[in-house]
Order: C-alpha cells, then sequence, then structure tokens
C-alpha cells in the first residue's frame, strides 16, 4: 500500500487565512473608496479647472478687445491728429511760399526806386537838389529794405516751424505706425482659438522682453506726442496769422510810401512846370526887351551918326568963317550961334555916347541874363524829362507784370514814345 508523500513547505493557520481575507477585503475597500475620492476630486478638479480655463479665456479674449478698443481709439486720435498736422503743414507751407513770393515781388519795387534815383542823378546845375522826391524815394528804399527784413525773418521762422511740425509728425507717424501693427497682432491675437493652426507651446513665453513699458508710460507716450503735435500746430496757426499780418502791414506800408513818392513826384513836376513856364516867359520878355534894346541903339547910333555930321557941319562953317577978311572977321551973332550950336552939338554927342554906352552895357546884361536863363530852362526840361520818365518807370509797379510794356528803356534811359505836352507850356530846350 502506497504511503502519501508531503511537499515541504510553510502552513498558516486558519485564522491567518481569516486574517489574510480579511485584511484583503478591508484592503480592496479602501482603495477602492481612495480610488472613488481621486475620482470625485479629480471630476471636480476638471470642471474646476475648465470652468477657470474657460473664464480665463474669456477675460483675456474681453481684456484683448478693450486693449483693441483703447488702441484702436488712440490710432483714431492720432489718425485726426496726423490729418489736421498734414493740414497745418499744407497751410504753413503755403503761407510762407506766399511770403516768399512776396519778398521775391519787392525786387521790383527796390529796382524801380534805385533806378530813379540812378535817373536823377543825371540832373544838372541848380537841379540837382535834395528836394522832397529824392527824400521819399530814400525813404522808400528804406522801407522796402525793412519790409524784406521782416519777411525773411518770417520765412526763416515758417522754416524752422516745419521742420519741428516734420518731427511731431514722425513721431506721431512711428507711434501710429506701431498702433497699426500692435492691432494687426492684437486683432490676429483675440481670432485664435484651439482649433486654430500654429498653436504651440513656446519656449518661455511668460519672459518680460527687454524695453517692455508700463500701461502708464505707453499711455503718456502717446499723450506726449499729441500734446506735441497739437502745441506746435497752435503755433503754427500763430505763425501764420502773424505772417499773413506781416504780409497785409508791409504790403500796405510799401503801397502807401508808393502813393507819396508819387505824389511827391507829381507835385515836383507841377512845380517845375510853373517855373519852367514863368522862365519861358521871362525868356520871352527879355527876348523882347533885348529886341527893343538893340532897336534904340541903333536909332542912338543913327543919332550920334547925325550929330557928328551936324558937328561937322557947324565946324566947317566957323573954319570957314576964319576966312573972312579983315575987319569982316567979326564976333557977330552968326558966330555966336554957330559956337553955341558946336557946344550943345559936343555935349549931345557926349550925352548919346554915354547913353549908349549904357545900353550897350545893358544889352549885355540882358544877353548874359538870357543864356542863364536858356541855361536854365534847359537844365529844367531835362529835369522835367527825367521825371516824366521816372513817373512812366514807375508804372511798373501798378501795372502786373504779364501785361507791363515798358516805355521807357530802363538800360539805355531813352524814352519810345513821344512825351505829352506839359500843361503850362511844352517842353523844348534851348
Amino acid at each position: 500500500m502506497a504511503t502519501p508523500s508531503f511537499k515541504p513547505s510553510q502552513r498558516f493557520r486558519l485564522p491567518d487565512w481569516h486574517t489574510n481575507s480579511h485584511l484583503l477585503a478591508t484592503n480592496a475597500e479602501q482603495q477602492r473608496q481612495a480610488s472613488h475620492q481621486i475620482r470625485q476630486e479629480a471630476r471636480v478638479l476638471r470642471n474646476e479647472t475648465s470652468n477657470q480655463t474657460i473664464w480665463d479665456e474669456h477675460d483675456n479674449r474681453t481684456r484683448l478687445a478693450e486693449r483693441i478698443d483703447s488702441i484702436n481709439r488712440w490710432k483714431e486720435t492720432l489718425d485726426k491728429c496726423l490729418t489736421d498736422l498734414d493740414a497745418e503743414i499744407d497751410a504753413l507751407t503755403q503761407m510762407k511760399e506766399s511770403a516768399e513770393q512776396n519778398l521775391q515781388a519787392k525786387n521790383l519795387p527796390l529796382d524801380v526806386a534805385v533806378e530813379c534815383l540812378t535817373l536823377r542823378d543825371s540832373r544838372r546845375d541848380i537841379d540837382v537838389v535834395k528836394d522832397p522826391v529824392e527824400e521819399e524815394l530814400h525813404k522808400e528804399v528804406e522801407v522796402i529794405d525793412a519790409t524784406k527784413k521782416a519777411l525773411q525773418q518770417r520765412i526763416s521762422q515758417a522754416f524752422e516751424k516745419l521742420c519741428l511740425l516734420q518731427e511731431a509728425r514722425q513721431q506721431l507717424s512711428a507711434d501710429h505706425r506701431d498702433k497699426v501693427e500692435t492691432l494687426d497682432i492684437d486683432r490676429g491675437c483675440l481670432s485664435l482659438s484651439l482649433m486654430s493652426p500654429n498653436v504651440t507651446l513656446k519656449v518661455d513665453p511668460t519672459r518680460v522682453p527687454d524695453g517692455s513699458s508700463t500701461l502708464q508710460q505707453w499711455d503718456g507716450f502717446s499723450q506726449l506726442n499729441r500734446s506735441r503735435a497739437e502745441a506746435e500746430m497752435k503755433a503754427a496757426v500763430e505763425l501764420r496769422e502773424a505772417m499773413a499780418l506781416t504780409i497785409s502791414q508791409t504790403n500796405n506800408e510799401l503801397e502807401a510810401q508808393r502813393v507819396a513818392t508819387e505824389f511827391a513826384f507829381r507835385k515836383r513836376l507841377r512845380e517845375m512846370e510853373r517855373v519852367y513856364g514863368e522862365l519861358r516867359w521871362q525868356e520871352k520878355n527879355t527876348l523882347e526887351e533885348i529886341s527893343e534894346l538893340q532897336e534904340d541903339i541903333r536909332h542912338l547910333e543913327n543919332d550920334l551918326r547925325r550929330k557928328f555930321q551936324n558937328l561937322k557941319l557947324c565946324h566947317t562953317r566957323l573954319e570957314s568963317r576964319t576966312r573972312r577978311p579983315n575987319v569982316e572977321l567979326c564976333r557977330d551973332q552968326a558966330q555966336h550961334g554957330l559956337t553955341d550950336e558946336v557946344h550943345q552939338l559936343e555935349a549931345t554927342i557926349a550925352a548919346l555916347k554915354h547913353k549908349l554906352a549904357q545900353a550897350q552895357d545893358a544889352l549885355d546884361a540882358l544877353q548874359r541874363h538870357l543864356a542863364r536863363l536858356q541855361a536854365d530852362l534847359t537844365c529844367k526840361a531835362s529835369s522835367m524829362l527825367l521825371d516824366a520818365k521816372c513817373m512812366d518807370t514807375r508804372r511798373k509797379l501798378a501795372t502786373p507784370a504779364a501785361t507791363f510794356a515798358p516805355q521807357v528803356d530802363t538800360f539805355a534811359r531813352t524814352t519810345n514814345r513821344t512825351l505829352s505836352p506839359l500843361r503850362t507850356c511844352p517842353l523844348e530846350t534851348v
């Protein structure tokens, strides 16, 4: 009969077995409870994190939208500021060009005034006088120089202000470009979603880039650019008003001086015409007096010749009577009469010679004075012709350059027209 074999191994007791079963059941229960707790906590965590993520994403989308609105408002503000700045730059540029044109236009009256002074330097003798016309012409040159300096100063100020406006515009334009670029970036960020392509993890996305600014610095930067641009525009408006006032004042001053100068010219011409007419009248009377005096001198000479003939007759009679013979050589009444006649004729001849000499002296004096009158008339005629040329030259100041046809050659100083007669008498050189 075979005997059973026993495998040598450890033998547990029954209580140990029951204890082990109980421990397994207890541990299983505990593990299930722990797992259930973890599952519950995981569900809560998932719900909380999901809600938190949703709300965080919603809040950040809202923040991005608000930021986009804020940037867009600044962009629109900068757009308007840039538009106003461009308009002000254009307006100031036009005003500067207008001032430059006015400055260029001042060369014509200056050339005319200098030409008039040069023409009047051709006067001769006593007519080279410092009259009101010359004073007004010198004053006109001074006024033109002063207006040119004032306009040049305004043009320089406008150039400097345009540089400042351009600098402010560059700052605004750079800020505007940055905001446009930022809007594109933020709008792109706002449009991203979980389903968007190219959504990947980045290396250290929470880093603070170099050159980052705070919100206050960002707002202050744009505010500073806008304030600077507005301040420059305000100063530019004031400068434009000052330039317009300067242009108006200089034009008014120059026009007033032009009127004063031409009034002095007309007054001087009338005065010279009056003097010229008076001198012509004096010349006419002097010529008449010379003619009458020459006629009287001829009569005196004729009378003197006749008196010499009478004296010769008396001398001949007396000489012939000296040849009477003897007692007939008597100093009778005839002898006394002839002697008295000789004395009378000699006295008459002496008186006639003296008067003839006086008449000759008077004639010489009249002829010398006539020569002076005629020389002065020539000077007056030349001076009036020069002033008439000046007045003709000054017509350019009141006539547009495109339609003005000069009637006086300003280089050769010759006239291309026939001068109209003066009111008192014609201009004639003697």
